[in-house]
């Protein structure tokens, strides 16, 4: 069973729930209504209150067109699944849905989503978007099927005022995993009380355990989930050590505790509590984090400029190009058995114009994907994306752009939870993961690394 198979019995009530909900909304007889499903959970407050702005838009534009909205409140984990859920049945399908860029192509392939290209090609703001972000909603077929909201990258976030009391550098450089180590270490030896360390782990997390824990590792060793061919690699020793490096943390007392690393949670609530009320040390995450503390946020903080440090993570031993990210992002995506399309995609349109992205990427601490808003002076001047995670984009990486992905990453979660909680060793994880990458994928579509 795949990850997001993961709770469907449990989510289904929920599910329904939220349609009957969405239903009840509906404008008068003969109102024309379009369906909007996103994710409304801790620090992704602000596309709820980008949402709610961009429906009084609309409803204003389009006099007899009812904007429903549904947010879902439901971590990463379970929001893949209640979308999914969403999109079996014409009757609770959205017709437009915040859609995660790892999961466009197995959608795509699930039948869920309407590809976008007879619109695109004729929306003139098509051309402000980088070509990355476009392609990043691509599916096998070369069509698109999603217009990005914004991107993102990853480093660690440190709290200096903990490091002065624990007698280390600051600023703080990191050149290798080693040095990340020994820091948490002496947090640990120096300040008890203080978890150390953050790195995402375990099947709870989902995508924030492979992308931002387990990839930040892997991406910075020799080795990568695929070869140059696009085959999937086994017998990685990056794989082996990245896997080593999470004992390290969980079994060396350097981390939180299996059990709060394991809670679905663990994200809003180091975002919210444990960085503000320096519970913890240092923190690797994404470039968004500070959009919980910036005034119309999760947990507003004013004094997070002066405690709050960040440096990008260094590669395995410091090897070229000494630092490693990586990067992903979500759209707005249409659903294939929308009723009203074309009112689905004026929303979408809408919704990812100028005004509204670069409102979304100042509130949500992203990384623009628009030329326009990328040069725009207020949006350079509203520091929601500090300039290291602009900068390590040169040095970022993304996730494997195949249908079989979410699969992986499932098998990846596994391996790092059998490691955390001391199950299995380093090499026993990795070869279970190589056995069920094998079976995932096929054995013509492995190598050995």
């Amino acid at each position: 069973m795949n990850r997001r198979s993961l709770g469907v019995i449990a989510a289904v009530a929920a599910v329904a729930l939220v349609a009957l909900a969405g239903c009840s909304s509906s404008g008068a007889s003969g109102d024309k209504t379009i369906k909007i499903a996103y994710q409304k959970f801790g620090n992704f407050t602000q596309m709820d209150s980008q949402m709610k702005s961009v429906k009084k838009q609309y409803e204003k534009l389009h006099p007899g067109v009812t904007v429903d909205l549904i947010p879902i409140q439901a971590d990463e984990n379970d929001y893949y699944t209640k979308l999914t859920l969403m999109n079996k049945s014409a009757s609770t399908a959205p017709d437009v849905s915040y859609e995660d860029t790892f999961l466009i192509k197995s959608d795509v392939q699930a039948g869920y989503l309407l590809p976008l290209d007879s619109y695109l090609s004729k929306w003139a703001d098509w051309s402000k978007f980088y070509s990355n972000a476009k392609d990043a909603a691509k599916g096998d077929d070369g069509k698109t099927y999603g217009v990005s909201l914004g991107t993102d990258t990853r480093a660690l976030w440190y709290n200096k005022t903990l490091f002065a009391q624990a007698g280390l550098p600051v600023p703080w450089e990191p050149k290798t995993w080693d040095d990340v180590l020994a820091a948490a270490k002496t947090i640990k030896d120096k300040l008890p009380g203080v978890v150390p360390f953050n790195i995402y782990s375990g099947k709870a997390g989902g995508e924030a355990s492979t992308m931002q824990g387990f990839e930040m590792l892997l991406y910075g060793t020799k080795d990568q989930l695929t070869d140059s061919s696009g085959k999937w690699v086994t017998g990685s020793k990056g794989f082996t050590d990245s896997l080593q490096f999470v004992k390290d943390v969980y079994q060396g007392g350097l981390g939180p505790t299996p059990a709060q690393a394991l809670d679905p949670q663990v994200g809003n609530t180091i975002a919210t509590q444990w960085i503000p009320q320096g519970k913890l040390a240092i923190d690797l995450d994404g470039s968004w984090l500070e959009g919980n503390w910036l005034s119309t946020g999760a947990a507003p903080w004013p004094q997070w400029k002066d405690t709050i440090g960040e440096v990008a993570m260094p590669t395995q031993n410091g090897q070229a190009p000494g630092s490693t990210s990586m990067s992903g992002g979500w759209t707005l995506a249409i659903g294939s058995k929308s009723k009203n399309p074309d009112l689905a995609w004026e929303f979408v349109s809408l919704a990812l114009n100028k005004e509204n992205s670069q409102a979304y990427a100042i509130a949500g601490g992203q990384i623009a994907v628009r030329s326009d808003v990328a040069e725009d002076p207020t949006y350079l001047k509203s520091a929601s994306a500090p300039e290291l995670f602009t900068k390590i984009v040169d040095v970022t990486h993304f996730r494997p752009a195949t249908s079989v992905y979410p699969q992986v990453s499932n098998a990846i979660t596994v391996a790092m939870e059998a490691v955390m909680t001391g199950q299995q060793s380093p090499s026993e994880a990795a070869a279970a993961y190589d056995s069920s990458v094998t079976q995932i994928v096929g054995a013509d579509k492995v190598a050995k690394g």
